[in-house]
């Protein structure tokens, strides 16, 4: 694990240390929880742009056609 430090507001540490007691866990581990859950739920990104360019759009389902059209390999 990678250690890192966080200032908290008060109020927000004696939240924090109350559920971890209700819940019997160590507070850090009430953290890492709650910013995995955090992280998980978050929406990725999707890449928008591959392969943006001329040429067929079918060249990944038809990599043989094209590699013979284009005398790929022959002299």
């Amino acid at each position: 694990m990678k250690k890192t430090s966080i200032y908290l507001d008060p109020d927000l540490d004696r939240g924090l240390e109350r559920l971890a007691r209700d819940r019997r866990i160590t507070k850090a581990e009430l953290i890492r929880r709650a910013l995995a859950r955090t992280v998980a739920e978050a929406p990725r990104q999707r890449l928008t742009a591959i392969g943006v360019g001329e040429g067929p759009g079918d060249v990944a389902d038809n990599v043989d056609r094209h590699l013979r059209d284009s005398g790929f390999g022959h002299d």
